[in-house]
């Protein structure tokens, strides 16, 4: 015999996982973003022959 629980959030439950959730979404994208940041300014100060040698071009930097 199969049973099937019939469970139910507690009121509000939902929304709060929501927001929590959303928080750590801005978390994320904040520290991805500055993670990119970080890597954009240090291409920024390599020569155009270092960048060569790793295979980038300025315009490449952008795009990162």
């Amino acid at each position: 015999m199969a049973t099937t629980a019939n469970i139910h959030a507690p009121l509000g439950a939902v929304s709060v996982l929501r927001l929590v959730d959303a928080v750590y979404n801005a978390k994320s994208m904040i520290l991805s973003w500055k993670e990119a940041r970080t890597t954009r300014n240090a291409l920024s100060e390599l020569s155009d022959t270092q960048l060569e040698d790793i295979g980038l071009t300025r315009a490449d930097i952008a795009k990162i």
